[in-house]
């Protein structure tokens, strides 16, 4: 049996609640262990946490902006990983027209959150509409492919060792933040039906020990007459998540956990009321989360956490620094000039390093660290 040491300590000038009345002048900043699951002490600072003036060398905040990516192919696969580690494998993939093969994914369990588009997805378990802002799960080898009413992005997350589960909600319920009954999953329909019985040859192919397998059959392999079960695909919307509140005390990201797998969580970042309470904090508290790389996935809306970042644009502030709101934002928030938050947003904390991608010119903004100086600060 192993237990953290934990005994409760104050030194100096403190607040007696966690991001709720600070001392005079001053800045909070968490320290925490197992992404805010474990023991944790808050500084009391005189300077903003993140105030520097130069930073040199790799272990920098950086920011992505994948729309400036090149359509990779007319296959997920041909969307090479922008981040990686060997429990997760981020791509993003763009599409223009449906596909005319089908993909299993040996390596692991897919989460493809639909940035844009809309259509109709295909698999072994039958068909299922998909939207803007739709996540859907595919369980590791599911055959798939998607049939485009509109141009899609999709943000792919792979769980190359293990499988996503839900979350434990502990005091709030099994209903809290989402009802399981909002899940939905692929129908044996009619159309379903009349696409297996199309003739002709299909091919499929197969990711699997990182190597590609091209697999030819001379009849569609989604030819299902039916199913029972308790493994699926299934669809959860981020419109259908009623996230976590408290109107006196700023909830750390790890309430807004939608996902969990093997070595990382998935958060979403949902529309909700700013902390109402005077005392409280309107925005993310600085921390230090020193066992985790963060990565946010920006879908919509106005992040109020951060300036210059656009719908589509992606973060990754690595373990062992400070981070938290931008300037500008920290003084609105001190302000209260904000009653509600609009953005919709995809946060991946991963346990291990993640290895960033070779990426083409203009995609990294480089002047992302600098963001966060302070003025004298």
């Amino acid at each position: 049996m192993r237990k953290w040491f934990q005994f409760p300590i104050r030194e100096g000038d403190t607040s007696h609640q966690a991001h709720c009345d600070m001392p005079a002048g001053t800045f909070e900043r968490e320290i925490g262990k197992e992404g805010f699951f474990g023991p944790a002490t808050h500084m009391y600072h005189e300077h903003a946490p993140t105030g520097w003036s130069a930073w040199e060398g790799p272990l920098r905040p950086r920011a992505f902006d994948t729309n400036k990516l090149t359509p990779p192919g007319q296959s997920p696969w041909d969307a090479a990983p922008l981040l990686h580690n060997a429990n997760v494998r981020v791509r993003l993939w763009k599409s223009e027209q449906s596909m005319n093969h089908l993909v299993r994914n040996g390596d692991g369990d897919e989460c493809l959150f639909v940035h844009r588009g809309r259509g109709w997805l295909y698999c072994d378990y039958g068909r299922l509409a998909f939207g803007d802002g739709d996540y859907l799960i595919l369980p590791r080898s599911t055959t798939w492919r998607l049939e485009l009413e509109e141009p899609v992005t999709l943000l792919m997350i792979e769980a190359s060792n293990g499988s996503y589960l839900n979350a434990e909600r502990g005091l709030v319920g099994a209903h809290a933040i989402f009802d399981p009954a909002v899940l939905e999953y692929p129908r044996i329909d009619d159309a379903f039906r009349a696409q297996s019985a199309r003739p002709g040859e299909w091919q499929v192919l197969l990711k699997a020990r990182e190597q590609m397998n091209r697999i030819s059959f001379p009849f569609n392999p989604l030819d299902a007459r039916g199913w029972k079960g308790d493994l699926t695909v299934f669809r959860l919307n981020w419109r259908d998540i009623r996230p976590l509140m408290s109107h006196r005390y700023h909830l750390p990201p790890s309430a807004h956990t939608t996902f969990v797998a093997n070595g990382f969580v998935i958060c979403t970042f949902v529309p909700r009321p700013i902390e109402s309470d005077p005392g409280a904090l309107k925005v993310p508290f600085y921390h230090n989360n020193d066992d985790y790389d963060e990565v946010i996935f920006y879908h919509k809306g106005n992040f109020f956490s951060r300036d210059n970042i656009d719908a589509g644009m992606i973060t990754l502030h690595p373990c062992g620094f400070t981070h938290g709101p931008h300037p500008k934002a920290f003084a609105a928030g001190a302000k209260h000039a904000r009653t509600e938050t609009d953005e919709v947003a995809v946060m991946i904390d991963a346990r291990l390093p993640l290895e960033v991608a070779e990426l083409p010119e203009g995609v990294e903004n480089p002047d992302y660290v600098n963001s966060w100086q302070v003025k004298g600060g």
